[in-house]
């Protein structure tokens, strides 16, 4: 007879090790925000309570990868490490050439220097913000293919980071002869870590065949875009994710990867491919930045450690825990009338600061008026993922981005039910005081990705 599933869902490990996390109040954050300028990424984070930032290289590493980090071999040329970690990638994704790289927008800035340049144009779902950065440094067009609902916030389809075909074939048959590579984000972290479906994927890939380009994928949370394709998808239900993963990876020509997201490393990434004439060509820019094609910018024990974590990141336990767990903080959320991405992503909740504060102008960037008020309320960090980060053009002129949200990223394996149950509670006090919040005006910022640094002010009533 098989029993019911209880309704709870927890934490698939235990905690082996703790850091302390120091306690501050309202007033010492008020001062912590005006010395950073109102730039959460200028805080100190031993001056922040729960760090919902990003979830990239934030994750508790586990008792396995630890152990690995003790196996790192540290020889310039030809660790052993090396072929640990590049064998640990060929058996999810079969790639012939893996090159790694510190991180994934060293991998990127390889390949967009090879592919990209003036007058090209690159599309995708949507393009992150390094990503973005790294095509028009080239000179090249990031263009935005997302489907309609994607840009809907209160939309509930299944597959909300799907690529509009129709418009990727309109820009292939206009422009094709300007686009080196098709590129799809899964999942899309910029419309609110929303996943694609492999039936979209295959369309992608019919169109890129049909065009002679290239599909490439910005993988970084490709096993939780998998879970999602087990979920949601038809005929997917009881399939492993390891056999949905290889499925993704056959439809690609190659990927671009941040090891610091489902992998659950600290540092790493990679740049795989087939292509062994593009791979040469990315690997001598590789040895000109990163270091050495069998270290990348990476120690052997980082290699050992994502290595490890690549096996964990596809555990059907784990990563069950992990949707759940960012669904929980999601739907209480919505129940206390926090306007959310739906439906919730996998590896965040994203508020609709835009709906929230319906006071605040665009161009007043009501991301980072909501992101500044968690913080000093309750000490919760969290990122504006909106006009400030997608505002500017390369002409230098500013518009509103299609959404201003303010993601809230779950760092993996660290955070409890406790913790999310505080933040709900910081939520509930903001929504009440939301009308109050001012906008800001940015005083200073750079060229490029201008959210990591930009300096703000409040905009006074």
């Amino acid at each position: 007879m098989k029993l019911p599933a209880f309704r709870t869902v927890f934490e698939p490990f235990r905690i082996h090790s703790v850091e302390p996390i120091k306690m501050t109040t309202p007033a010492d954050r008020k001062a912590r925000l005006a010395t950073a300028s109102y730039n959460l990424f200028q805080l100190r984070s031993e001056d922040v309570l729960i760090d919902l930032l990003t979830d990239s290289g934030t994750g508790a590493m586990s008792r396995d990868q630890w152990a690995a980090i003790q196996r790192g071999d540290e020889s310039y040329a030809g660790s052993p490490s090396y072929f640990v970690f590049r064998d640990a990638v060929r058996d999810l994704f079969d790639f012939e050439h893996v090159i790694p790289v510190h991180q994934g927008r060293a991998a990127e800035r390889i390949l967009f220097s090879v592919l990209g340049g003036p007058g090209k144009v690159v599309p995708n779902n949507t393009h992150f913000d390094t990503t973005r950065a790294n095509v028009e440094a080239t000179g090249a067009a990031a263009v935005d293919l997302v489907i309609a609902e994607g840009r809907d916030p209160a939309s509930l389809h299944p597959f909300k980071g799907n690529m509009d075909l129709a418009a990727l074939e309109a820009l292939l048959t206009e422009r094709g002869a300007d686009v080196p590579c098709v590129f799809v984000t899964i999942t899309n972290n910029s419309g609110g870590g929303q996943p694609v479906s492999l039936e979209n994927l295959r369309g992608v890939r019919e169109l890129c065949d049909r065009h002679g380009k290239l599909l490439f994928l910005d993988a970084c949370r490709f096993a939780e875009n998998a879970w999602f394709i087990r979920e949601r998808e038809g005929g997917q239900g009881e399939r492993d994710v390891v056999d949905i993963v290889r499925d993704i990876a056959g439809l690609a020509d190659g990927m671009t990867m941040s090891a610091k997201k489902d992998p659950m490393g600290n540092i790493g990434g990679w740049l795989a491919l087939d292509d062994p004439d593009l791979a040469q060509e990315c690997r001598n820019m590789l040895v000109l930045t990163e270091g050495f094609p069998t270290y990348g910018g990476l120690a052997g024990r980082d290699l050992e450690a994502v290595a490890q974590g690549l096996s964990e990141a596809v555990e059907h336990d784990y990563l069950r825990y992990r949707i759940v767990s960012t669904a929980y903080l999601g739907e209480a959320l919505q129940k206390i009338g926090m306007p959310v991405i739906s439906p919730i992503g996998g590896h965040a909740v994203y508020v609709d600061a835009r709906a929230l504060l319906p006071n605040i102008d665009p161009l007043h960037y009501p991301g980072q008026a909501l992101a500044v008020a968690l913080y000093e309320l309750g000490g919760v960090r969290s990122c504006e993922i909106g006009t400030v980060m997608f505002g500017r053009r390369p002409d230098g002129g500013e518009v509103p981005a299609a959404m201003d949200l303010v993601r809230l990223a779950i760092p993996r394996r660290t955070y409890t039910q406790s913790h999310f149950d505080y933040v709900i509670e910081v939520c509930e006090r903001l929504v009440e005081r939301a009308h109050l919040l001012p906008g800001y005006r940015i005083t200073q910022e750079p060229k490029a990705l201008r959210h990591f640094t930009a300096q703000f002010e409040p905009i006074t009533r």
